[in-house]
């Protein structure tokens, strides 16, 4: 069972007044599971940086009548069937679809993924979300 530690912290009353109304706006219960998600990003930022194991999530918008567009998904997905996890295919409208890659891996080639994925031609738009496999994350 871990212990919990209390400490002090010095802050501009305007800085600690700003960052009151942004965890209030977020439904932070209190400033401590604030200032503990803010440590995490750090430490997750970290861990990509290092390149320790990461997992994350690739998020595509495309046209899926453009044509080719869905073999070339396909086979840069098969190129790095050792990152994916899951992959999620979603029909948003007649035109538009939503596809969500799951990966687990190396930062930097799943960096490399997202990136040759978002660049194919009709991708409407693409996001990488960095996470942590939690193993080093309290």
């Amino acid at each position: 069972m871990s212990k919990v530690f209390r400490f002090g912290i010095s802050l501009d009353k305007d800085l600690l007044d700003e960052f009151d109304r942004l965890i209030n706006n977020k439904s932070y219960s209190n400033r401590s599971e604030a200032f503990r998600d803010l440590i995490r990003q750090e430490l997750v930022k970290k861990e990509w940086q290092e390149g320790k194991e990461i997992a994350g999530a690739i998020t595509l918008i495309y046209n899926h009548h453009k044509r080719e567009l869905l073999n070339k998904i396909t086979d840069i997905q098969h190129n790095f069937q050792k990152l994916i996890i899951s992959t999620q295919h979603v029909h948003l409208d007649h035109n538009n679809c939503l596809e969500i890659v799951a990966v687990k891996g190396s930062p930097k080639e799943v960096q490399k993924l997202s990136d040759m994925l978002k660049s194919i031609k009709g991708v409407k738009h693409g996001t990488l979300s960095m996470s942590t496999t939690g193993r080093d994350i309290r």
